[in-house]
Order: structure tokens, then sequence, then C-alpha cells
């Protein structure tokens, strides 16, 4: 197993998988990693071929960093276990995924991405057919639901935030119950806390939209503040946004505006896990 530093890109060859290389690419030139090329293929026949493929896209891939060390690898199986299982074999700190949102199965749809990503103890970017922009992630969106698990993912946030020197929008849905109200403001709080002592740019906002209808105030909101990233936590099999109980969690992933999103499973989401966001 490499000990570098890596960013592993699944790939499939179509546009939305060039997206997250460029991503890759220039995440990696920005925290000093290497970027791994994945191909998963059902037959082993199919390898060679694969392989070639792989090497042709590790080419490209320097138009966009030329400091960048690009490898590949093919692997044989399924989309959903062999992703999470070759991260797992060269020590990954990061996934970066392309989703052809809510247009096509040819890989990985939102919803079967939310599958690949509970797979998986490794962070995940997801990335539709939008490139990073020049000055990289500068406007994260974290949306804080009532449930603790979703404070975790500040300490991934802040690494970013600090390589990117971002601002980070923390926003809530509107409550009316007075004490789940006084929750969420806790958790504004700590939020405040845990940035500002990591001298990180941020602001806190309560939406307009209330628990029912939070997917929608987020990306409304990332789309007011021209957000780069989303952060979220994959809080079960089928709930992004924990005990908010989102009925279509996918709608985050394969958002219309094709932002970014960040998301990390609740177990696997601290710095000591993530050698790359390391200090």
């Amino acid at each position: 197993m490499s000990t570098r530093k890596t960013i592993l890109v699944p790939t499939d060859f179509t546009k939305v998988a060039d997206c997250a290389m460029n991503h890759a690419m220039k995440l990696a030139e920005r925290v000093d990693a290497g970027v791994t090329l994945l191909h998963i293929v059902d037959k082993a026949t199919l390898t060679e071929e694969a392989r070639t493929k792989l090497q042709l896209e590790a080419q490209r891939a320097t138009q966009w960093s030329k400091t960048v060390r690009v490898e590949t690898l093919v692997r044989v199986g399924s989309v959903y276990e062999a992703i999470g299982d070759a991260a797992a074999e060269i020590g990954a700190a990061m996934i970066i995924m392309g989703t052809h949102g809510m247009r096509g199965m040819q890989f990985i749809t939102g919803s079967r991405a939310l599958r690949v990503i509970t797979n998986s103890s490794v962070p995940f970017i997801v990335v539709q057919e939008r490139n990073i922009k020049s000055d990289g992630y500068r406007d994260i969106v974290v949306p804080l639901d009532l449930h603790k698990e979703s404070r975790h993912k500040l300490s991934l946030v802040a690494d970013m935030a600090k390589y990117f020197n971002s601002k980070v929008h923390v926003v809530v849905p509107k409550e009316s119950d007075e004490f789940l109200h006084n929750q969420l403001h806790n958790h504004i709080k700590f939020a405040g806390q845990f940035l500002r002592e990591r001298g990180i740019e941020h602001e806190a906002h309560i939406l307009q939209e209330d628990s029912d209808d939070f997917v929608k105030g987020v990306i409304r909101y990332a789309v007011k503040v021209d957000a780069d990233l989303i952060a979220i936590v994959n809080m079960l099999q089928n709930s992004i946004f924990g005990v908010l109980g989102v009925p279509n969690e996918q709608e985050v992933i394969s958002n219309e505006p094709m932002i970014p999103v960040m998301c990390m499973n609740p177990l696997n989401n601290t710095t000591s896990d993530m050698p790359i966001w390391g200090p």
C-alpha cells in the first residue's frame, strides 16, 4: 500500500468523470497529494483495455497540474464494493466521484451514489459537470440539523477551509418549536466557536425553510452565495440529514445547480482518520 497521501477518482471515461478528475488534480495540488484513477470492470478479460484507457486519462490529467503524481488502478467487481475496497487498499484520504444526477444511469446516479458512500469509510466529494473554480472551494455551506453527528463534519470542513482560505456558511432550518429552536441555536453557537478558534471566516443563518423543506433551503442558499461546496453527513442508509428524515436525499447530491457535495459517514470524519487534511 502506498504511504503517499492520495485522492481516489473512480472514472467511467465520461464528461462527468472528467470533471471529477479536474477537481481531484487541483485539490491534490493544493494539499500536496497524489491522484489515483480507478476503473471498475465486470470481467477480467476487460482489464487490459481498461489499463490502456486509464493511461491515456492519466496523461490528460496533466493539463490541470504538472506537479501532481497520477497513478492508475483497475479492479474487477461491483461498483458498490470496489470503490471502498480500492480506497482502503491504497489508503486514500478522499474520494472524488462524478454523478450523472437525475439524467441517466450510466455510472453513478444520486441515489446509487449514496449506496457507494455508505459502503466506504472515506469522505467523498461528489461532483457533476462543473469544474472546480480557479480559487477552489472558497465558499462552503454546512447544513446543521438536530442530530449531534452533524457537528462532527466541522473538523473536515475546517481543514478544507484552511487550504482554500474559505468562508464557511452554517445554516439551520427554521423551527417553530421552542425546544428544537433552542437546540439548533446551540448547534450554531458550537459551530461558531469551533470555527472561530481555528481562525476561519464564517457566518450562520436560520433559513426561511423549515425541516420539511430543508434540502430545498440549503440548495437555494448555496446558489445565493455562489457556494463551491456543500458539506453533509451520511447519517443512515437512507437519510443524509439524520433525524429530519428528508425523503429525497439524493436531491442534495444531484442538485440542479451542480454544486459539489462533500459527504462523510459519521464514524469516519475526524482528522486522525484523514492524513491528507492534517496540519
